[in-house]
């Protein structure tokens, strides 16, 4: 935070080796399969820095290893980060990372399908991320569900161009709104 109580976009000077210790955790247990942390934590840093600074709160789809879900909490201590993984394993390695990360105040874990999540807390979020969740159209009626009025949803998108794919199936969800794909990451904004 600055001194006005105002987020700064720019991520503080932070020692990254307990992050990666966790995320290594999780890796050796199977749920995360980067060769390299590091690139994956910057991968994850792409997700941070497109965080609207009065987002408030976050979930993050299918949370899986973790990421990009434990770099945004550790990076970005004022959102409330809610990580959902409907395995029951993950979602335990994702708790032991989260206390091992000093993070409970502000992350937590359900573990829960994502359309059951909607149900109970429609369009209660700012952000919503997501990283390998599902395809496009499931991805979509996700974000759809659970994103609050002026909010933003972040898909990593792979190297192949998905735009028209996400055109065509944005027809459906008329509050959504494509704002591109910035560093990797596609935007969708929801209307007011």
């Amino acid at each position: 935070m600055t001194r006005t109580g105002v987020w700064s976009s720019r991520r503080p000077v932070t020692d990254d080796a307990p992050l990666l210790a966790a995320l290594e955790v999780v890796r050796a247990r199977g749920a995360i399969g980067e060769r390299s942390l590091p690139a994956a934590v910057a991968h994850a840093d792409r997700f941070v820095a497109l965080i609207p600074g009065a987002a408030g709160s976050l979930i993050d789809l299918g949370s899986g290893g973790g990421l990009p879900a434990l770099v945004i909490c550790r990076r970005r201590p004022d959102l409330v980060v809610t990580m959902v993984e409907r395995r029951a394993t993950r979602a335990d390695l994702l708790r032991r990372a989260i206390a091992s990360l000093g993070m409970g105040d502000s992350c937590k874990v359900l573990t829960a399908d994502v359309d059951d999540v909607a149900e109970q807390m429609p369009c209660g979020f700012g952000v919503v991320t997501a990283r390998s969740f599902a395809d496009v159209a499931t991805t979509a009626r996700a974000i759809d569900a659970l994103l609050a009025p002026g909010g933003v949803g972040l898909v990593s998108e792979p190297p192949a161009e998905r735009t028209e794919e996400w055109s065509s199936v944005l027809r459906s969800h008329a509050a959504l709104v494509d704002d591109g794909v910035h560093q990797g990451i596609r935007r969708l904004l929801r209307a007011l």
